[in-house]
């Protein structure tokens, strides 16, 4: 028997930014725990509104099938004694298993007769495991921090208030931190009409509709995305919809309304990001622009009624948005008064970390890194200067200090207002770019040039006092940092050491507790992003590892070469050329015969063994120009010719011999071999470990 199967927890309103994450979250645990208990559905779906997690699961078995429960015993000759009469270890046996002695029998397991014992055990019944399974599901939410409410010790994100448990239209009997398991469920606060009596899970989602409720997060979503692109539409405009935005509305309303609202003119005068943060940060609010891309005085909330004057709404909403706008129109005029070289020196009582000094010294330090590196860019060494001495200044501002994420672009328009070279003020935005997978890069030399200084003296800083990064713990973002520095080396094309700017970094601190090794930890770190980064563009890790086995610190090389090895190993001749250089690094690591100063056509009886030198020779001639231009695709290539008579090598010639002139030629032979390949990678990694 089966039937659908409906959990439901009531609270109060739930974390707006978290509520889809607590959804799926519930959903999944819900799952899995009937699946561990084995009992068989069709299918499963999670509703989610401010005050309810669900989760609707179709066709539900009543119980799930018996089981044969197996157990092995001791073989049967040591189970039993020459008479045939059971010993200690059969005895044990059947102890364990709670039968009787006469009742133990001997199978065979397919290698030998043992004792076994069968036994039938009742599958799980829905009704029995359903409230263990959402008390371990409720336990296991991703709850940063639990509270606590009334009397009770139980915690939970929020208050919970009712649950819901159905199995077809029975009730099933649970008792989850202190609730009482039932069948009603509650509405809209405003709108229903009281409690709701859920008959069953087919008719939940009907049932909550009529007393105003839209459980389905995904519904509920498109719902809103369409009403707030028809308001807009309507007032001639375009709505900018911003997906994390989108999510958090949905996850604060249950029965959505879309209202357009206005306000005065005269606040487009202020930066359009400061606006737009204050409505999306602040109200909730989806800002709109015309056909060009500039903002228009409008704004659309969505409410959680539906009212039956609009106006009202609307007109409240414009008041509150009002003082809003107006604090930040204050707080633009104000900071255009005090210059950012002025705002500049109040850098120096703000700590960028106790032992590394303030975000005044941070930016002297960066200053002079941009400085040096400004030519390997493509840069003005003046302008990266003059940009980092300025890159920190906006952080007091008080545009900023009210509204953080604008951090960089305030500094953009103040830095234009002041008269500072254009490049110079796109520089301290683009600083912060890239700043998450997949965001933009800076467009601008000096941009680009001001976020690796910052970025690598970040790196250097926090390495150096000893504050590496875990797994869990990583307060400066330095993982976030790495990638940035190396796809801004990588992705425009800048040909540098990092070695030698990390250790041009570490002397600009002066003293660090781990100045000694913090260049080669920084660079053993960024290495290992570089991989994972690699790996997620779809190239093995034997690749990547092919290439860091030369130990190289100049991360353009690097990617070119393991673009370059990735290719090889797609060739029909890589994997027997790989195997190759593997056994020829096992057979010289073994060796312990020194090694002439090349290989000595005198000494070679067979003619494999010329073969392989001449085509060595001639593969040589033609790839090292190509590898001196890093020409590393053509060069591998080139090399796949070795393959024919590397093999007939190995197949005719044996080089551990007695004579030692000819065995240490030969040795000598396949070292210029390994070496040929070593120029570009170690591409013996390219064969699986066993």
């Amino acid at each position: 028997m089966s039937a659908d199967f409906l959990v439901e927890i009531g609270t109060e309103e739930l974390p707006p930014k978290s509520l889809l994450q607590l959804s799926n979250a519930f959903h999944d645990n819900i799952v899995k725990g009937l699946k561990d208990a084995q009992l068989s559905f069709e299918s499963s779906v999670a509703y989610a509104s401010p005050r309810r997690l669900a989760v609707l699961v179709k066709a539900l078995a009543e119980q799930a099938p018996s089981q044969e429960i197996v157990a092995w015993g001791p073989p049967a000759k040591i189970a039993f004694d020459d008479n045939g009469n059971p010993a200690k270890a059969a005895e044990a046996f059947a102890k364990k298993n709670g039968i009787d002695i006469a009742d133990l029998k001997v199978e065979n397991d397919g290698k030998q007769d043992k004792l076994c014992h069968r036994a039938s055990k009742d599958g799980a019944k829905t009704s029995d495991v359903a409230a263990g399974i959402i008390e371990d599901t409720l336990k296991a939410l991703p709850i940063a921090k639990r509270m606590r409410w009334g009397a009770s010790r139980t915690e939970f994100v929020r208050p919970m208030h009712w649950l819901v448990l159905l199995h077809g239209d029975q009730v099933l009997d649970a008792n989850v931190m202190g609730i009482e398991s039932g069948r009603i469920t509650r509405g809209h606060r405003i709108h229903s009409a009281g409690d709701i009596t859920v008959a069953s899970p087919a008719e939940y989602l009907e049932q909550l509709r009529a007393g105003y409720v839209m459980a389905d997060f995904a519904e509920r979503r498109e719902l809103i995305r369409s009403q707030v692109e028809a308001a807009a539409e309507q007032a001639g405009g375009q709505a900018v919809i911003d997906s994390n935005l989108l999510d958090e509305v949905t996850a604060l309303n249950e029965w959505p309304t879309a209202l357009l609202g206005r306000f005065e003119e005269r606040f487009l005068d202020v930066p359009a990001e400061a606006l737009i943060s204050s409505m999306k940060e602040h109200q909730k609010y989806f800002h709109v622009i015309d056909d060009k891309g500039a903002l228009l005085p409008l704004f659309i909330t969505v409410a959680n009624i539906e009212s039956k004057d609009p106006a009202q709404v609307i007109a409240g909403n414009e008041r509150v948005i009002r003082p809003r706008l107006a604090d930040a129109a204050f707080f633009y005029e104000t900071d255009k008064k005090v210059s950012l070289e002025t705002r500049r020196e109040k850098l120096q009582k703000i700590v960028f970390q106790a032992q590394l000094g303030t975000i005044y010294e941070k930016t002297e330090r960066v200053a002079s890194l941009a400085e040096t590196l400004a030519t390997a860019v493509g840069g003005e060494p003046a302008q990266a200067k003059r940009a980092a001495q300025l890159s920190k200044s906006d952080l007091v501002s008080e545009m900023v200090l009210e509204f953080s994420d604008l951090q960089g672009l305030m500094g953009r328009y103040y830095a234009q207002h002041d008269g500072e070279d254009s490049e110079v003020a796109e520089a301290l935005y683009e600083q912060y770019l890239p700043r998450f997978a997949g965001d933009q890069l800076p467009h601008t030399k000096t941009g680009t040039t001001l976020a690796l200084a910052d970025r690598i003296d970040t790196l250097v800083g926090i390495f150096g006092i000893g504050m590496t990064p875990t797994g869990s713990k990583d307060p400066f973002a330095l993982r976030r940092a790495s990638l940035g520095v190396l796809r801004l080396l990588v992705e425009n094309n800048i040909d540098l050491d990092l070695r030698e700017v990390l250790t041009t970094a570490a002397s600009l601190y002066g003293d660090l507790p781990k100045a000694g090794s913090v260049v080669e930890q920084v660079l053993t770190y960024m290495t290992e992003r570089f991989r994972a980064m690699t790996v997620d563009q779809g190239i093995a890790a034997e690749v990547f590892m092919s290439v860091a086995a030369k130990q190289l610190s100049n991360p353009l090389d690097i990617h070119q070469r393991v673009q370059a090895v990735h290719r090889f190993s797609e060739l029909e001749e890589a994997a027997a050329l790989a195997a190759a250089n593997k056994r020829v690094s096992n057979i010289l690591a073994k060796s312990e015969d020194e090694l002439l100063a090349q290989a000595n056509t005198g000494l070679m009886e067979l003619p494999e063994e010329v073969a392989l030198l001449e085509a060595l020779d001639a593969v040589a001639e033609a790839t090292t120009p190509l590898v001196n231009e890093r020409q590393y695709t053509e060069a591998l290539q080139a090399k796949a010719a070795l393959r024919e008579p590397v093999d007939n090598f190995f197949d005719k010639v044996m080089v551990n011999v007695d004579n030692d002139e000819v065995r240490r030629n030969r040795l000598t032979l396949l070292a210029a071999l390994r070496d040929d390949f070593l120029r570009v990678a170690d591409i013996s990694l390219l064969v699986p470990a066993k």
